[in-house]
């Protein structure tokens, strides 16, 4: 029998790579599709195990796909926060800087209120599992995108007023009210509140 060579060895799992390739891509969008159902009916508690189960797929894995429950999350919402993004960027150059810095918070708000669990997500101080994906998570993205808004807004605002402010605001308020028979309509009034102030002078 003529030996095998070192080549042919080498190359003999090259086959079964596509499939696994697709499998994996499968096992991801199963994993984003139950956590997305999850998130609409319950909010975003379920963990990693319990949405890797009713996807039918193993804790390692969604794992492999997801190291944490945050990780989970924010790709849950990485299309919408990308949106977000986007129209912040698109309001960069308004000819009223205010109001477009405010009709994205309201935007943001809104969002973040009707969505069960993001305004959770979105809070930059949360668990040790935050570090790990800092450089990717929805708050630095969204806080970024609205630095120049309040850069450009900033004759109108308190002295020293930060988009990290605003988004602690705006994370406040969405806790607040995404519980609420209409949480975005709740949420968009105590924005506007907070923007008026509740006893503004000369009312």
């Amino acid at each position: 029998m003529a030996p095998s060579s070192g080549a042919g060895n080498a190359g003999d799992p090259a086959p079964s790579t596509p499939a696994r390739r697709v499998d994996a891509q499968r096992n991801r969008a199963r994993l984003l599709a139950v956590a997305e159902r999850e998130i609409a009916v319950n909010g975003a508690g379920a963990s990693l195990e319990q949405i890797a189960r009713v996807a039918g797929v193993g804790s390692a894995t969604a794992r492999r796909h997801f190291p944490t429950r945050r990780a989970l999350l924010e790709a849950v919402f990485d299309d919408q926060v990308a949106e977000l993004c986007a129209h912040a960027h698109e309001r960069a150059d308004a000819a009223d800087p205010r109001a477009a810095l405010l009709e994205w918070l309201g935007e943001l708000t809104a969002y973040a209120a009707r969505v069960r669990g993001l305004s959770a997500a979105l809070l930059r101080h949360s668990p040790a599992d935050f570090e790990v994906l800092r450089e990717t998570c929805a708050s630095d993205r969204l806080l970024g995108a609205g630095a120049t808004l309040v850069a450009r807004a900033a004759d109108s605002l308190t002295p020293g007023t930060t988009s990290a402010d605003l988004l602690d605001l705006v994370t406040g308020i969405a806790l607040a009210t995404e519980h609420h028979p209409d949480p975005a309509a709740s949420a968009v009034r105590l924005l506007d509140l907070a923007v008026a102030g509740i006893s503004p002078r000369g009312a």
